[in-house]
């Protein structure tokens, strides 16, 4: 029988205060949980319960204007009540034949009182005897969750837990991982499970990286209304996510005739956790034997490329999948933000990190959001950041774009590790190489597209999108962009820092919206008549002529070699504070 902490209505009536009750309709219904005892004295009462109430009531609300005792009573079947106590006298002197019949037919416990009875004295014994029953469940819980900490110890602790965790409910279990074959403590038949996996997200919804989601949550849903002709059809569930490190490996998930109570809950919330350590350690310990397997990685990225058969035999049997396959090197660097309560900027603030653990720990979130969108990584990391291979398991051709653009953007929503807060990356990806020898090349792409993150303010960005800046990296030798934008952009520069104004943060938004003022005017915050003045002096400085093509594309070049010389300079309009106006 499904148990909790609180006590059914068959047992509240076998209690001494009910020697004078009779149950007289909804026998069906007398395993119906209590939840708490309540007076109900109206027929408006929407807000005042909010199910599993036992209602006592001398029947004073079904004779107020606008109901009727049928009515009552299908207002507290609504509201999922538990059951109704009626004191027989003046208000009612016996219970209709139609009001009887709608209780057998939702099954319903309907109790009456031939005598009268005082109230007061049921709440304060049925409130009393809940209480205790709850510390108690409170105290088994406590032993029951530090043996599903000790089933982790154990071979097979999965299938321990789900037992366990059966036998303490007394409802079916059932375990959905990701991947891997679905669990149901007992056995069900594949019928019946297809109805309870109603409820449960699927395989193809885990494997969504633009998906938001938590594992703190415990959602109870309903499964199907519940049957009159069937009162022990199990309708309801409580589904709680099972994994860690921001992602969601499995689902758990209590099935049940009543909404599943506050003690199972916090036992399914156990029972997860439990398992979900076992996956963190069992998954932590494959992600080091994928390392020491992809130690060849470093060295390749590093510009020491082995011949082909020495790829392959570091490489194994993963060989012939991954060397003619095209693949793109993508660099992932995490922001490493102070940690919470440090001095901010001080020398000491990470000697105690442990940047192993948060690499590794990385490295596994990495993993797991690529492969659920099919694709293979081959992960080297170094300090906070990552050098992975990504092949795509999907195509022959190149790795999907916008896939995988999608699939890292999911990585901003993770909490890998301690961090209170979702992780900072910037990844810099390469073009699509074919053979393994090139990553060198494919390492040093992706690490230019990475620099450019301070002009270009975007966490994924690939080296095709780099444009022009794919050839000012290979002229940034130290004098030869230097001369460039002196020639074109010096005397602007030289305004600007005599002077403190923006005329060349005003003419590269100029130039970026082909002149149009207007518009220009509004990115910069200003006027139009401010920006008239502005460009008045910028054809002082520069010239009638510079709008001219060649003139127009030499100044658009240099501003972009600006941006790359001086990424720390402000590269966009700030908006005025309300104090300035």
């Amino acid at each position: 029988m499904e148990r909790g902490y609180l006590c059914t209505v068959e047992e509240a009536i076998q209690r001494p205060i009910f020697r004078e009750a009779r149950v007289v309709a909804g026998f069906g219904g007398l395993a119906r949980p209590i939840r708490w005892v309540h007076i109900l004295e109206t027929c408006d009462f929407d807000t005042l319960i909010h199910g599993g109430e036992m209602i006592l009531t001398t029947g004073m609300g079904m004779q107020q204007e606008g109901s009727s005792p049928i009515a009552f009573l299908d207002s507290l079947i609504q509201r999922r009540a538990a059951c109704l106590c009626i004191e027989l006298g003046s208000r009612l002197d016996s219970i209709p034949e139609d009001m009887q019949g709608h209780a057998d037919l939702h099954n319903f416990p309907l109790i009456v009182f031939a005598k009268t009875i005082r109230f007061v004295d049921i709440t304060l014994d049925l409130h009393s005897l809940l209480v205790h029953l709850h510390h108690k469940q409170l105290q088994e819980s406590e032993v029951i969750s530090r043996e599903f900490q000790r089933l982790t110890l154990m071979p097979q602790s999965t299938h321990k837990v789900l037992q366990l965790l059966h036998e303490s409910v007394g409802r079916p279990i059932v375990y959905a991982p990701a991947e891997g074959r679905v669990i149901c403590c007992p056995p069900v038949d594949q019928a019946q499970l297809q109805q309870w996996m109603g409820v449960i997200p699927s395989q193809e919804e885990l494997h969504n990286p633009s998906e938001d989601r938590s594992v703190e949550t415990v959602s109870i849903v309903q499964i199907a209304p519940p049957s009159v002709q069937n009162p022990r059809e199990l309708t309801w569930a409580a589904v709680k996510p099972v994994g860690a490190l921001g992602q969601v490996w499995a689902h758990l998930a209590i099935i049940g005739v009543n909404q599943p109570l506050p003690h199972e809950t916090r036992l399914l919330d156990s029972a997860s956790l439990a398992i979900s350590q076992e996956l963190l350690r069992s998954r932590t310990m494959e992600e080091r034997t994928l390392f020491a397997r992809s130690s060849w990685l470093e060295d390749l990225l590093q510009g020491n490329p082995p011949d082909e058969r020495q790829l392959k035999r570091l490489i194994g049997p993963e060989f012939e999948m991954l060397h003619r396959q095209p693949y793109r090197v993508c660099l992932l660097e995490l922001d490493d933000e102070p940690l919470p309560n440090s001095p901010s900027g001080t020398p000491e603030l990470h000697l105690n990190r442990d940047y192993e653990a948060d690499g590794l720990h990385l490295s596994l979130v990495v993993r797991s959001v690529l492969e659920r969108v099919h694709f293979h990584p081959v992960i080297s990391i170094s300090h906070s950041k990552l050098a992975v291979l990504v092949f795509d398991l999907q195509s022959h051709s190149a790795p999907s774009k916008e896939r995988l653009e999608l699939a890292l953007l999911s990585l901003q929503k993770q909490r890998p590790g301690e961090r209170l807060k979702p992780l900072s990356l910037t990844a810099g990806i390469s073009r699509p190489h074919e053979h393994l020898q090139e990553a060198p090349s494919a390492c040093q792409e992706a690490m230019q597209a990475l620099t450019l993150y301070t002009c270009y303010r975007q966490p994924v960005l690939f080296y095709e999108d780099l444009g022009v800046f794919q050839l000012l990296l290979n002229l940034n030798d130290g004098t030869t962009l230097q001369t460039f934008v002196q020639t074109y952009l010096g005397p602007i520069i030289s305004y600007d820092e005599a002077k403190g104004s923006e005329l060349l943060l005003t003419l590269r938004v100029y130039l970026d919206h082909d002149g149009a003022k207007q518009i220009a005017a509004r990115k910069l915050f200003i006027v139009r008549q401010s920006l008239y003045y502005r460009l008045e002096k910028i054809t002082e400085l520069l010239g009638k002529d510079f709008m001219q093509p060649e003139n127009r594309i030499s100044i658009q070049v240099a501003l972009r070699a600006y941006q790359l010389l001086y990424p720390d300079k402000p590269q966009n309009p700030r908006r005025p504070s309300s104090a300035q106006g």
